[in-house]
């Protein structure tokens, strides 16, 4: 009998210990109606909620209507289980009104902010309950009897010490990269304490801080059919941790919409990027060069596209043209690039997303800096879920941009961190770009055997040279073949244009591909040496008494004023939140498509005032740069026709 009854207790004991959320409205001073409504909003609020959320939250919570909230108020926790909503609300709540009256608020109508404040304030107290095991509870009870024999009241609280917190959602460290609270530099896992993901917010509220994060994201987690598609890195994580999901009317667009930040106006730059086409992630590492702001090189992520199509495997490697890079980049306002404001973080940091040949170009051709793509070694699901990560940063991130704290390495390894959930990359603190990749192949998670072979690296796409080596070559064919006095291929590009171009004529055909190619070198050049130059003139003391100066610089600031949409997308469109759908993209194609015409329009007034600009000589060797490309053109196609071979354009 004994042992009956004793089973029975422990029985009643174990359904008591895990009893499941309990909601109950306080009745006092309610009418019929009052009661039927308020009941009405507690129930459909508790049928939103996780079975999960409700098992772990063993409590009673009492409902009540308060006449203490300030008039704004919706509604807020006041005891561990009390929730008070504001009376003022309840009348239209009883007569309907509520339903349709809007309040300019993020959920729409009065009774739609009332049953997410419901969740909201729930939320906050899932937020706080401590999951502790029963020897953890014992020991909590144990030492704060204890600190009650002894007098010592203080030090019941202290007891909790003892026992280890753990929060459920707000300080799981996988939440916050995905919220936007990164591991700081340097701080040995600390957190930012300003979250970047301040473009297209669901609710401004909700950057705050952690804890509000997560009641608000919990809101439209619950109630917006739409919160997967839009914020898809943090669906998953919520249907993770619950292990459960809302019921959705549609699926979400395979697609992403994103700016091609392509510096061919001609080209619409809205695309749309399918995850599903990505064979590989690339890390690309632009080696470094004598500029102060590259001496450590330039870290970026390489989408390895499929053409359309085409299935995924080793043959989308050659399909260049459809390949992305995704690049976090000081976004400067001005024309001036100053140290001091990269060090103090005055310039924004965006995720860039530019076309693969543009980024070869600008390095190679340009800056003469070669480029290493190493393939990441990352599976199926966590290479989706980077690219998906990206697009969210793409449309939501504004951070700021520090050379030695906040740069392209740190922003990229966040990227990899958020986007993968890869462990190995919990406890990385690389703040340099080469660091960084030595970080990655330390890890197993970068392919550095790639490069191994060098003419294969380079025919495979794997390293593209710089053009230097390619430039030195090409002096080499003209050394042997004119016999010229210059040493080197720098002495001959630093010549003025108008001593080399006796040269031109003299050349057979294949020293003249040679000096084709030399030409377009030293016109590039030109073109940098006019860029500084009008740079230095503009910030000068002459700008502001000479008029045509001021128009160049007024067209150059429109122009940084009307691409900035190319780097910081979300400006384009007002309302919603997260990633655009597809209800969206008609209005991005007309706004894209209007600021891409504008930019057209201000680059050729541009190209005309520039060129009045420039001090008489820069202009003359500009001019004469023209010419020598004109004639060794025009040479080397009359030495095609003659030798019989095929027809030059």
């Amino acid at each position: 009998m004994f042992s009956r009854l004793l089973g029975v207790f422990l029985l009643l004991f174990a359904c008591a210990s895990h009893a499941d959320l309990r909601l109950r409205l306080d009745e006092k001073g309610l009418d019929a109606a009052q009661i039927q409504a308020s009941q009405a909003l507690i129930d459909e609020a508790f049928a939103k909620l996780p079975p999960r959320f409700i098992q772990a939250l063993d409590r009673q919570v009492t409902v009540h209507w308060s006449h203490d909230l300030p008039d704004n108020g919706y509604g807020r926790i006041t005891r561990l289980d009390a929730l008070s909503l504001n009376a003022r609300l309840l009348h239209g709540l009883v007569d309907g009104s509520a339903a349709h009256e809007r309040t300019g608020r993020p959920h729409g109508t009065v009774r739609a902010e009332l049953l997410a404040t419901v969740l909201h304030e729930l939320t906050h107290l899932y937020d706080r309950a401590r999951l502790w095991s029963p020897e953890e509870r014992a020991r909590l009870q144990r030492c704060r009897r204890e600190a009650q024999s002894h007098g010592l009241v203080g030090q019941r609280d202290a007891c909790r010490g003892d026992v280890q917190r753990r929060f459920t959602l707000s300080d799981d460290p996988r939440l916050l990269d995905l919220a936007g609270w990164q591991q700081a530099v340097g701080q040995r896992g600390a957190r930012e304490g300003r979250n970047g993901m301040v473009a297209r917010s669901a609710d401004g509220y909700e950057l705050s801080n952690p804890r509000e994060f997560v009641a608000v994201n919990m809101e439209y987690f619950l109630l917006d059919p739409e919160y997967a598609c839009r914020r898809p890195s943090l669906q998953r994580y919520f249907s993770g941790h619950f292990g459960w999901a809302p019921a959705r009317a549609q699926a979400c667009p395979a697609e992403f919409a994103y700016l091609n930040a392509s510096s061919d106006y001609q080209k619409a730059p809205l695309g749309k990027l399918d995850p599903a086409r990505v064979y590989e992630v690339d890390y690309l590492f632009a080696e470094a060069n004598d500029n102060w702001v590259s001496r450590w090189g330039h870290s970026m992520l390489r989408l390895v596209v499929c053409a359309p199509g085409r299935p995924r495997g080793p043959a989308c490697r050659l399909d260049l043209d459809q390949h992305l890079v995704l690049s976090f980049r000081a976004f400067v306002g001005d024309i001036q690039l100053s140290s001091w404001d990269g060090l103090t973080g005055v310039y924004p940091s965006r995720l860039f997303i530019l076309p693969l040949a543009q980024v070869i170009d600008e390095y190679t051709k340009v800056e003469l800096r070669s480029l290493a793509s190493i393939p990441l070694r990352l599976p199926r699901e966590q290479q989706d879920a980077l690219v998906r990560r990206a697009a969210e940063l793409h449309w939501s991130y504004d951070g700021n941009y520090y050379f030695l704290s906040n740069n392209c390495a740190v922003e990229t390894l966040k990227l990899l961190r958020s986007g993968t959930g890869r462990a190995e990359l919990e406890g990385l603190d690389s703040i340099m770009p080469n660091g960084l990749l030595d970080s990655l192949a330390g890890r197993g998670l970068a392919d550095r055997s790639v490069l191994a072979d060098p003419k294969e690296a380079l025919r495979l796409g794997y390293r593209f040279d710089s053009f230097r080596d390619r430039y030195q070559a090409m002096f080499a064919v003209i050394k042997q073949r004119l016999a010229v006095p210059q040493a080197k291929v720098d002495d001959w590009l630093r010549q003025p244009a108008a001593q080399r171009r006796p040269w031109l004529q003299r050349a057979d055909l294949q020293a003249s591909a040679a000096l084709l190619l030399l030409e377009q070198a030293a016109f590039r050049q030109q073109l940098l040496l006019a860029q500084d130059e009008l740079k230095q003139r503009y910030m000068g003391a002459d700008a502001a008494s000479d008029p045509t100066l001021n128009k160049a610089g007024d067209t150059i600031g429109r122009m940084l004023l009307n691409s900035g949409f190319l780097s910081r997308p979300a400006e384009l469109l007002e309302g919603g939140y997260g990633l655009p759908q597809p209800s969206e993209w008609a209005r991005l194609e007309q706004q894209t498509a209007d600021r891409q015409q504008t930019l057209r329009n201000l680059s050729d007034d541009l190209d005309k005032d520039l060129r009045e600009l420039l001090l008489p000589e820069r202009r003359r060797e500009l001019e004469d740069s023209e010419a020598n490309l004109k004639q060794v053109g025009e040479h080397l196609r009359a030495l095609h026709q003659q030798a019989g071979g095929l027809k030059l354009p």
